[in-house]
């Protein structure tokens, strides 16, 4: 837990820096590239990186960086080595933050206490033994100021019988009584709804979500697996 709780802290937020206008041709050069290997990508941002004739292409919730010739790509994490930044992540932050800051209010099953200084979304999934842990830990949380919002992610898929218990959650009437009876073992009566069981789903699998609880911080970045109250709350106070 120590080692992860290490790395989380190592991967921060990019500093702000003043953005030059993009070459034109350059830009297309990277579009023409990257369309003749992936046909209809959708590319919503090229941007400079610091590093001569690389560019940073934003496509979806992907980042890959393309030579400004349009011959190489390459896919991974770049770091600046002087500030210890993250610089992909950050960047990746800052489209999950997007991201989540679309999802309706309606969609997500809150749970706040009387005061919030913090937000955390969490992909959840009844069957998950951890998931049940964390949900013990939100009176906790409520009580220093961490507002709970939950997502559904069915672990085997949005077809599983755990799709289904999450969606007879998301068409209880008392939607947070629901998750705190499932999330406490009692098997959840089935109900049918319009539910946003399977678009949290596919959000997750955009998110790079592949277990859960999956945690994300209000500014994007991604907390991996459970944490303790302590920990959790010092990463937000931090």
């Amino acid at each position: 837990m120590k080692i992860k709780y290490l790395l989380f802290f190592l991967v921060c937020l990019f500093s702000s820096q003043a953005v030059l206008a993009l070459d034109a041709a350059v830009e297309q050069r990277i579009k023409n590239a990257l369309e003749s290997i992936i046909p209809g990508v959708q590319i919503s941002d090229i941007s400079e990186t610091g590093i001569k004739d690389l560019y940073q292409v934003v496509m979806g919730t992907d980042v890959v960086y393309v030579s400004g010739d349009g011959r190489f790509a390459l896919s991974g994490e770049l770091y600046d080595i002087d500030t210890r930044q993250n610089i992909t992540d950050a960047r990746k932050a800052l489209v999950r933050k997007s991201l989540l800051n679309d999802i309706p209010a309606a969609e997500l099953i809150e749970f706040a206490g009387a005061k919030t200084e913090h937000t955390i979304y969490v992909f959840t999934d009844i069957t998950c033994g951890y998931c049940r842990k964390l949900h013990q830990d939100v009176p906790v949380l409520n009580e220093n100021g961490v507002a709970v919002r939950y997502l559904a992610y069915p672990r085997a898929g949005p077809l599983s019988s755990g799709s289904d218990q999450l969606q007879a959650v998301w068409c209880s009437k008392d939607r947070r009584k629901a998750m705190t009876e499932a999330k406490r073992g009692k098997e959840p009566k089935a109900r049918t709804c319009d539910n946003p069981v399977a678009r949290h789903y596919q959000l997750g699998q955009d998110l790079g979500v592949r277990g859960t609880p999956a945690i994300f911080l209000e500014d994007g970045r991604a907390i991996p697996g459970y944490y303790p109250p302590d920990e959790l709350l010092n990463i937000l106070k931090n």
